[in-house]
């Protein structure tokens, strides 16, 4: 097993064992196993259709896999009532890629509507919570403003406080830096260092962005083709002498370079 920093707890937040899925006739994840600790930021990463987004939905609960296990909590979602797994999911933020905010809500109403869907919070209160979790992601400021007014930056980070507003003990975030320029995507990075290490959450970072992942990440999950390439500390990763981690870490292409004369043949194979 991977070295820890000494913040991290051993104890598993989040477990997942041989899990595998398909699409129809296509296999998306073979045979996928992972932990993450408490305290820890896991960063799963891969290319394009590698099976990240689909093994975030199956994390949670919006696909069930085929075959395997996933527990949150020490819990198995797959054996959660409908009541379990409402309750359990008041435990989890999720930051979605594009902000998922309600273009009817100003910024205050969207990271008020956790509070007020699943607590029995006075609305003073749940304004007060509200106005604290904006002031951690420096928001505050643009609460009155509709989801429209704000830049992809601001949207983010709006995403964010909604997605602690509730304390949750796991945060899920779905390419976090996507769409944003270096300057902002970086000072993204340092929010969410600094969100865990203020709230002590679990963090659970889906990404494709080599330069966020080795901001952010305590370890890291490389996928390929629905497989778990390796799972290690930044260091382990960069040091991996397997080929197709070398060719994401340097972005090379691993198409097959042919020469003229052979594509030439291919293209006039069982021509008359």
């Amino acid at each position: 097993m991977s070295a820890l920093p000494k913040h991290i707890n051993r104890s598993a937040v989040m477990e997942v064992e041989n899990v595998s899925t398909s699409y129809g006739e296509r296999r998306i994840l073979e045979d996928v196993s992972l932990s993450v600790s408490e305290g820890e930021i896991m960063v799963i990463m891969g290319g394009s259709g590698s099976g990240k987004s689909t093994l975030l939905r199956c994390l949670l609960g919006l696909h069930h896999p085929d075959t395997g296990t996933i527990r949150l909590f020490g819990r198995d979602i797959a054996e959660l009532s409908g009541r379990e797994w409402h309750k359990l999911r008041t435990k989890i933020g999720v930051s979605f890629q594009g902000g998922a905010l309600f273009n009817s809500m100003s910024v205050g109403d969207n990271v008020c509507m956790p509070l007020r869907e699943h607590t029995r919070l006075d609305e003073r209160t749940i304004r007060i919570i509200s106005r604290m979790k904006l002031e951690l992601v420096d928001m505050a400021a643009f609460a009155h403003l509709m989801p429209a007014q704000l830049s992809g930056g601001m949207t983010k980070r709006t995403a964010l406080a909604r997605a602690i507003v509730m304390d949750p003990n796991i945060l899920f975030f779905d390419e976090p830096s996507a769409g944003l320029d270096p300057i902002v995507a970086a000072d993204l990075d340092k929010l969410i260092l600094q969100i865990r290490d203020a709230m002590g959450v679990t963090i659970v970072v889906v990404t494709h962005e080599l330069q966020s992942a080795f901001a952010i990440a305590d370890r890291i999950t490389i996928l390929d083709h629905g497989h778990i390439l390796m799972t290690g500390t930044i260091d382990e990763v960069r040091s991996s002498d397997n080929q197709r981690i070398r060719n994401l870490l340097q972005r090379s292409s691993e198409q097959e370079v042919i020469d003229a004369d052979e594509y030439l043949r291919r293209l006039t194979e069982g021509e008359d």
